[in-house]
């Protein structure tokens, strides 16, 4: 039921809209911009709620934060290829499956890519930088 609110939001606030997107990258308009800073503040005063009260997650174990370590290098390479993905594919990866539901077939190929990517990693995260 959230993943089909979360299509529907998508889908309204036109956040799947390669051409809202491209307004983004190209500095043309604050739309998708005021979205990302919605989502971004949602996230800080939800993680700070459950960080700083005692919950427990389905699995009945307690919620816990761990620290990462800093560098700028793994943020830097990470943002680099997250956002030329976002803007080779036209979308992010929540939107990819909103697409999809949108009736947007491609999408498997965007998808199935993403994946790829995902296990690629998997076998390289030992020699990137962390």
């Amino acid at each position: 039921m959230i993943g089909i609110l979360f299509g529907i939001i998508m889908t309204k606030s036109e956040a799947v809209s390669w051409y809202r997107i491209q307004e983004m990258f190209r500095f043309q308009a604050f739309h998708m911009y005021g979205i990302i800073a919605t989502a971004l503040l949602f996230g800080v005063l939800i993680t700070r709620v459950l960080k700083y009260n005692t919950y427990k997650s389905i699995d009945g174990k307690p919620i816990q934060f761990q620290d990462k370590q800093r560098s700028v290098a793994r943020y830097l390479l990470g943002g680099i290829v997250f956002g030329l993905g976002w803007a080779l594919a036209g979308s992010c990866p929540g939107p990819m499956f909103t697409l999809l539901g949108n009736g947007f077939t491609i999408f498997i190929l965007v998808i199935a890519s993403a994946v790829l990517g995902t296990f690629t990693y998997g076998l390289l995260r030992d020699k990137l930088p962390h």
